[in-house]
C-alpha cells in the first residue's frame, strides 16, 4: 500500500504533503528530526491521508495536491479540520 499524507505544524503554521509506503514509520521520521526539510516544524500532526494500491497513482495524487487545484481541494476537504489547528 502507498499513502499520500498531509502533516501540519502548529509551530510553523504550515502543511507538508508527502508519499510513503509506511505511514507510521514516516511520521516518526518527521517527528524525530530525521527529515531535513521538516525538522524545524516538529511536532507534526497527521491531518489527512489516502491509501493507494499503485505507487504511480499515489505519486500522481501527491503531485496534484501540491498544485493550485490540489490546494483548493485540500481547503474544501479539510475546512473544519483547519479551524481547530
Amino acid at each position: 500500500m502507498h499513502y499520500v499524507y498531509i502533516l501540519y505544524s502548529n509551530k510553523l503554521s504550515k502543511r507538508y504533503i508527502g508519499l510513503s509506503d509506511d505511514l507510521k514509520r514516516r511520521l516518526q521520521e518527521h517527528n524525530n528530526g530525521n527529515c531535513k526539510f521538516t525538522s524545524s516544524g516538529i511536532p507534526w500532526k497527521l491531518i489527512y491521508y489516502e491509501v493507494f494500491k499503485s505507487k504511480k497513482d499515489a505519486r500522481n495524487e501527491e503531485l496534484f495536491l501540491k498544485s493550485g487545484k490540489g490546494r483548493e481541494r485540500i481547503k474544501f476537504l479539510l475546512t473544519d479540520t483547519m479551524k481547530y489547528l
